[in-house]
């Protein structure tokens, strides 16, 4: 479907990005001659009161935290059909979770984003607020006035107050990240948060995580992390491993002993100052003529809707980490005949398209799908995506295999923006292959299957998959 042209008073210019409960849009403040990023409660949700005043607290914690490591909410309102918006600062140089998949960070840029990120927690404490969601998805870079590029915390969908906190019951929080007492449904502290920066410095700094956990029960029980290796100084590798204990009484007492403590291992060794980190370079927009064919390998044969095509800049030039590569990816978004499903791929992935719906094996009725590629049967050789739903109440305990491919990564279970998820990633195949199962009502799943020849741009073509109307 197409954009809308204007949410409240600031006129709209792309969507940035959409998730389970909310979407997001690139805008811009007339008033003030600034572009700003707009979160807005999905439509399916606006009903849900747990929901959207689970949004509603979003907005309102982060209004009350001053700090340039914390995304700020400079607005709010409702919109003409009652769901609440978020005006907030715009990330212009992406998400931590972007620029790992182009490259790893130096150990100078890794303390410096570890940092930051502690500095936006702190601030986030000294206020009362936990986060409960620290992962590389949820920092987001941002370019100053002053030119430096900052890292900043963001999205406290799962945020609570610290007096919340201390009684909460719920469950919630990414597996491979989230504090064992967080899994368990125990009352949380700020330690919490510390537990979660500790396993993001683990992977900053040794390029791996430091557990796998498959879902939130694994995560209760941890065993001690393997040593982070070689590259890590063993007194660095002792601060972060003591962070990451699974008793929180055995960790440090707060998030600034934890970065002190740090730096401290790392001696002479620790960066003075931030690093110069380029500015952001915009692009026009532009439209993208592009012919959509039906598909030979698709049951239908009703073209899909090429909604708007962009130009996309994605910096990734950060000193040492990132050497000064730049990356721009032109990607158009494509829509279902029924307008219940969309995608943004790489505008030379439109080679070939349908979007009339499938019929699911095993099914008897049609399902809402869509499938475009480079060319026809991209699925043996080529680049493309298929999304297609179907009925099930839990998801498969298997995916298809693919005998072409290499090797097949782990199966990773993960919920994310509420919803249940399992993704297999097939690699040398050449390229990459990847599965994904999404529980996306209690009684419908979403099937993507994406092939690329790299992981980078299937990362970013399965974080555009989007519902409407479920």
């Amino acid at each position: 479907m197409p954009p809308p042209s204007r949410l409240g008073r600031y006129p709209v210019r792309h969507r940035i990005g959409a998730g389970g409960f909310a979407t997001v849009w690139l805008a811009y403040d007339e008033q003030l001659d600034s572009d700003v990023a707009i979160k807005v409660l999905a439509d399916n949700w606006a009903a849900d009161l747990h929901v959207r005043q689970r949004f509603v607290d979003e907005g309102r914690f982060l209004r009350k935290v001053e700090s340039p490591h914390v995304v700020s909410v400079f607005d709010a309102g409702e919109l003409d059909d009652g769901r609440p918006y978020l005006v907030m600062t715009y990330a212009d140089q992406g998400t931590l979770a972007d620029r790992l998949e182009i490259d790893p960070l130096s150990p100078a840029d890794a303390l410096d984003v570890v940092r930051q990120v502690g500095d936006g927690l702190h601030a986030l404490h000294v206020r009362g607020i936990l986060h409960r969601d620290v992962k590389p998805a949820n920092v987001l870079f941002r370019t100053g006035a002053d030119g430096e590029v900052r890292a900043m915390v963001a999205d406290l969908g799962l945020g609570k107050t610290l007096d919340m906190s201390s009684r909460l019951t719920m469950i919630a929080g990414t597996p491979s990240c989230v504090a064992p007492e967080q899994a368990r449904g125990e009352g949380l502290d700020a330690r919490a948060d510390l537990y979660s920066l500790a396993s993001l410095t683990y992977l900053l700094l040794s390029g791996r995580a430091p557990y796998a956990h498959a879902s939130l029960a694994a995560a209760a029980e941890p065993g001690p992390p393997a040593p982070m290796g070689e590259v890590v100084p063993v007194e660095v590798d002792a601060v972060v491993r003591r962070a990451l204990a699974p008793v929180r009484e055995d960790r440090f007492l707060d998030v600034p002993s934890y970065t002190r403590a740090l730096e401290e291992a790392y001696g002479d060794r620790a960066p003075s100052s931030t690093p110069d980190w380029p500015a952001a370079r915009r692009e026009p927009t532009q439209v993208v003529p592009v012919t959509p064919e039906p598909t030979a390998t698709r049951r239908g044969h009703g073209p899909v809707r090429v909604i708007a095509a962009l130009v996309v800049a994605l910096v990734v030039g950060v000193a040492g980490g990132y050497g000064g590569h730049r990356l721009s990816h032109r990607t158009v978004e494509v829509v279902d005949d029924q307008g219940t499903l969309s995608v943004r791929v790489p505008a030379s992935w439109t080679g070939v398209s349908a979007g009339d719906g499938w019929t699911p094996p095993g099914a008897n009725t049609d399902q809402p799908a869509l499938s475009v590629g480079t060319r026809a049967g991209w699925r043996q050789d080529g680049q493309g995506v298929f999304v297609g739903l179907l009925a099930g109440r839990s998801l498969p305990t298997t995916v298809p295999r693919h005998p072409e491919c290499g090797e097949r990564r782990p199966v990773v279970e993960d919920t994310v923006d509420g919803d249940d998820l399992r993704t297999v990633v097939h690699v040398d195949c050449p390229g990459v292959v990847v599965e994904r199962v999404v529980q996306v009502t209690t009684d419908r799943l979403l099937w993507i299957q994406v092939r690329s020849d790299d992981r980078g741009t299937a990362n970013r073509v399965l974080d555009s998959v989007d519902t409407s109307g479920l």
